[in-house]
């Protein structure tokens, strides 16, 4: 599955982009990915809630078989919500 690049600025949550997911196991331990698969999931942020939501659900698959069991959605600092599954 090919995924739109994403600007750069998807990357350190601020002010434009505050919404990020937190990978994490089964336990909640946040999961570190390395290689591509850091490059093309971990560390994004989003402008918006919706978008988040949006790029979760389209990904949500691929981050399960990389070993993330669940995510919790942050605006900043503030959890918003989480965890939620990743299992089918």
């Amino acid at each position: 599955m090919n995924l739109p690049e994403q600007p750069s600025t998807f990357r350190t949550p601020s002010a434009d982009q505050p919404w990020r997911w937190r990978l994490e196991g089964a336990e909640g331990a946040e999961v570190t990915l390395s290689g591509d698969a850091a490059e093309a999931y971990a560390d994004r942020t989003f402008p918006n809630q919706g978008d988040a939501e949006s790029w979760i659900g389209e990904i949500w698959a691929e981050l399960a078989e990389l070993g993330v069991a669940q995510v919790t959605l942050f605006e900043l600092d503030r959890e918003v919500y989480g965890p939620m599954s990743l299992s089918a």
